[in-house]
């Protein structure tokens, strides 16, 4: 019935501009151009709903990585997270990331329909640009996490979540995507297509700022002072987050196009899938190569890695490109784990696959960016100024670029660290950042909340109670169980 109308009532606007071709015409330009829009809004609700489901990934990937006694406090970070950063983004954050000044954006506070914004009143198609943003915001902050599991006070996820929703990821989006410093420097904008730097940098340095405040967990080094293993109880469940965190990227990459015309996102999507694979093979050849065993959480953070470094070239590289791109982020995050894990414990290797990843992925843009797709005033990458085929470009204009986006790393981590680095001191410094050595001991499922993510592991007497942390269901004390012998 609805694809009759909808014929029905084209072959009445075809029929009308037969007979009317001046304003028919028009009307008929207009309608269509509606449509293109609804069509594009449409593209990029499916790539928020992706985005968004990126979240479940980072709750199964950290809780595999965790201990069973940590698993139920991841759950309940991911729920608390989302919240907190949804309203602080709708209240503040996506003002401060859109258009205004050089430094921080001015409209849009208490997002609301018919705002105005820059001269441009907020309608439908504005406001799911939004929320693809928010879903951007709340990735980043995910990133975070990942080197604190385990050991971390759950109201610091409130707190920060507040001031990172609301100022430090809002403030890197509007100097690169807002119109803000970084979207000219020198008459060359900082490209980075869906957010290498803007988004898994960010996160990477919001939780390297943690780590140094909160130290390691307990055991995780020996008196000698080497690294020792701690290992995650689950590592289907690692498997299953990096496979929900790779079809989300889809979103995340292709939805940063945000229309359908052209079909361009095909390309984008193409590029994700390569870097992702390649990344895969860069680390398990590395990691086989140095210990003679394909280590499965490697494996999983060469797929990040190699997502999270075709996140900025996603859009502005030839295919051939990207494997590259990935196969270099694979090595990056094998090394990176290893060497980062001689003196901070990071417990997923958060800093090595979105942070240094996210690093190689902004200057890749430098290197590999084709004249094809660059953006107004850039220049294409310092391969096609070698080669020779850069366009036009003199190989000292893609110097130039690749400057240009190691300037926006550089300014990514001081603004970044400096703000994350201040609000953790200052949650340290008043309520504690880290829980008790009793806390830690117990778990932070019994000490946090009252329950087990695996009630079976550690609750099997009679008796359950656990010094001062007793099981419970929302406050209702778990029964005790009935001895066999006593039964019926």
């Amino acid at each position: 019935m609805i694809g009759r109308k909808i014929g029905t009532a084209a072959a009445l606007s075809v029929l009308a501009a037969l007979a009317l071709p001046g304003a028919a015409s028009a009307a008929v330009a207009d309608d269509l151009a509606a449509k293109a829009l609804e069509l594009d809004m449409v593209w990029v609700a499916v790539a928020t709903v992706l985005v968004f489901l990126m979240q479940a990934g980072f709750m199964f990937l950290e809780i595999g990585f965790s201990r069973m006694k940590n698993a139920g406090a991841g759950v309940a970070k991911v729920f608390m997270n989302l919240a907190i950063v949804t309203i602080a983004w709708w209240a503040i954050g996506a003002a401060i990331s859109g258009p205004g000044n050089d430094f921080i954006g001015e409209y849009g506070f208490f997002y609301h329909f018919g705002q105005d914004i820059a001269g441009t009143a907020v309608t439908s198609d504005a406001a799911m640009l939004m929320l693809f943003g928010l879903a951007f915001c709340a990735v980043s902050l995910a990133i975070v996490w990942g080197t604190t599991l385990e050991r971390i006070k759950f109201s610091a996820y409130v707190i920060y979540g507040l001031v990172f929703g609301a100022l430090i990821y809002p403030l890197i989006a509007h100097s690169v995507w807002g119109g803000g410093l970084l979207s000219d420097v020198g008459g060359k904008p900082v490209m980075d297509f869906a957010g290498s730097s803007v988004v898994h940098l960010t996160g990477a340095v919001g939780g390297l700022s943690a780590l140094l405040l909160l130290g390691a967990r307990r055991g995780k080094y020996g008196p000698d002072g080497r690294p020792r293993a701690i290992p995650g109880h689950s590592m289907p469940l690692v498997g299953l987050g990096v496979v929900i965190l790779w079809i989300g990227w889809f979103g995340f990459n292709g939805g940063s196009t945000f229309a359908t015309e052209g079909a361009f996102f095909g390309e984008v999507m193409l590029n994700t899938q390569l870097a992702a694979a390649a990344g895969v093979i860069g680390a398990s050849l590395l990691i086989y190569a140095k210990t003679r065993k394909l280590d499965v959480g490697m494996a999983g953070n060469g797929a990040i890695a190699g997502l999270v470094g075709i996140t900025a070239p996603a859009g502005f590289v030839e295919f051939w490109a990207a494997p590259i791109i990935g196969f270099v982020a694979g090595l990056v995050v094998v090394y990176g784990v290893l060497a980062i894990e001689r003196r901070l414990d990071d417990p997923i290797g958060a800093l090595s696959a979105h942070g240094l990843a996210g690093i190689w992925g902004t200057l890749a843009v430098g290197l590999f960016a084709s004249p094809r797709l660059i953006v107004d005033g850039a220049a294409p990458g310092v391969w096609y100024g070698i080669f020779g085929n850069a366009d036009g470009f003199a190989l000292g204009s893609t110097v130039g670029q690749l400057g240009v986006q190691a300037l926006a790393v550089v300014a990514t981590f001081v603004v970044v660290f400096a703000l994350s680095y201040a609000t953790f001191a200052a949650i340290k410094a008043t309520i504690g950042l880290r829980v008790s050595e009793e806390e830690e001991a117990a778990g932070l499922d019994i000490a946090g909340h009252g329950m087990y993510g695996y009630p079976e592991a550690f609750i099997p007497q009679p008796e359950y109670a656990t010094g001062d942390y007793t099981p419970s269901m929302a406050g209702t004390p778990v029964a005790p169980v009935e001895p066999v012998s006593d039964r019926a």
